[in-house]
């Protein structure tokens, strides 16, 4: 069975024999008071991989994002400009931010202007714009416009933060039509050429790493802050020791191996891409991101996609159908990993065609 449903994109599994033992799988304590061996080296690295200044380890996005974003409205008076296509997490996490005096105000997703709109409405307010996204938007297949928001941010004495886990292990620096996902796989920081004081990086390591666990990146300054007044850190437990354990033998692996499975990423899914074209799909976006969808070329999408993937299935090929960021029409979509081959991808065109 040929499973495009798994979001690991590099392939990395860890399975226990492949790691160092652990000799406990927590401290027993939450990391304000003591942080799990390795941590520290890993946020290290991540730091240098993602291009800044420094990291800390969390156990998930949704505890990075749900404090950081509190912080951000406690320590000054702010506006969250949420991209109005974020993931839910993000969504989820200003919604907290709100309790905490926060006012959340969205912006049209990937639209600049608007945005540089909204930003200049809070800086007349008296309010910081803090300008909260996704750094890639796999719903519409298109990285967002980072150089433009970072610009606004630092325009109006504000700050991006963006969630990059998509991007994190896929993109790279200095991109080109050769090799669009660019090298080292440091994410949208990387791939745009960014950096500086105002933006911040929050990410995932559960999809091209495959290890459960989350990463903030930014400035020293930023960073010092976040973990100094972390309520996650105080009342939370840290990522098991075992996590760590993964992520630092996924960096490990990213640096001895990861251009190797990028480009046989890359060839992969621009052979899916082509093969569906040619059967009569439309690709969403223009990108050869591992997330890929496809919408019929005729009415009813809904019926036709139903029916694609109901012969997928019954074939043994495991594929989604999503919604898209702009709306409910569905779309089918396939996560493709460097560990498919030609042979798993190629029998999904004929299926297709069949109808």
């Amino acid at each position: 069975m040929a499973d495009f449903t798994d979001a690991r994109y590099l392939g990395l599994r860890h399975a226990s024999l492949d790691l160092p033992g652990w000799p406990q799988l927590t401290l027993g304590r939450p990391a304000v008071l003591a942080e799990p061996p390795g941590a520290l080296d890993a946020a290290a690295a991540l730091a240098c991989l993602s291009g800044a200044a420094a990291a800390t380890l969390l156990p998930s996005t949704l505890h990075l994002f749900w404090d950081l974003l509190r912080q951000l409205a406690k320590s000054a008076r702010s506006a969250l400009l949420l991209d109005a296509g974020a993931y839910p997490i993000l969504q989820w996490a200003a919604d907290g931010a709100v309790a905490a005096g926060a006012r959340v105000q969205r912006f049209a997703h990937h639209d600049a202007a608007a945005l540089a709109e909204r930003a200049r409405q809070a800086v007349r307010s008296g309010l910081r714009p803090v300008i909260v996204c996704d750094g890639f938007c796999t719903g519409c297949n298109r990285a967002a416009p980072l150089a433009d928001y970072a610009r606004i941010a630092s325009a109006s004495g504000g700050l991006l933060v963006f969630d990059d886990t998509q991007a994190l292990g896929v993109l790279g620096r200095a991109p080109d039509s050769s090799c669009p996902y660019g090298h080292g796989g440091g994410g949208s920081l990387r791939w745009h050429g960014l950096g500086g004081d105002h933006i911040a990086m929050g990410a995932s390591l559960a999809k091209a790493f495959g290890a459960p666990l989350a990463v903030l990146a930014g400035g020293c300054e930023l960073v010092g802050r976040f973990v100094q007044d972390s309520g996650t850190r105080m009342h939370c437990s840290p990522p098991p020791v075992a996590v760590v354990q993964a992520a630092r033998a996924a960096l490990a692996r990213n640096a001895s191996k990861g251009e190797l499975w990028r480009v046989r990423l890359l060839r992969l899914v621009q052979r899916l891409r082509t093969a569906l074209v040619h059967a009569g799909l439309d690709a969403v976006g223009a990108l050869p991101f591992p997330a890929q969808s496809f919408l019929p070329r005729s009415a009813p999408a809904a019926a036709t996609l139903w029916q694609l993937a109901q012969r997928l299935r019954d074939a043994g090929v495991q594929a989604l159908l999503t919604r898209g960021c702009r709306g409910p029409a569905p779309r089918l979509s396939f996560l493709v990993t460097a560990r498919h081959c030609a042979a798993d991808i190629d029998p999904i065109a004929a299926l297709v065609a069949r109808g």
